[in-house]
């Protein structure tokens, strides 16, 4: 199982913080389709990715037992 941290406008548009996805093994890019696929999050092109709190790229692999955040761009000032 792979859990999957959402965060900002990611979040509001599902409604929850976070998934909980039965997925034994995986890229970024193919865990970000599906989540594109299932709950129509678009804007997962244009977040960062982390695994377990490092920074990952799209070809990376996701584990299960491992936890993915997608975090939006953040402006302010």
């Amino acid at each position: 199982m792979i859990k999957v941290l959402l965060f900002a406008h990611l979040q509001e548009k599902i409604g929850k913080d976070q998934l909980e996805l039965e997925i034994i093994q995986s890229t970024v890019a193919e865990l970000k389709n599906k989540l594109k696929n299932q709950f129509q999050l678009y804007e997962l092109n244009s977040v960062m990715t982390a695994i377990n709190e490092e920074y990952a790229m799209d070809e990376d692999i996701v584990k299960s037992g491992d936890t993915v955040a997608f975090i939006p761009p953040v402006s302010g000032g």
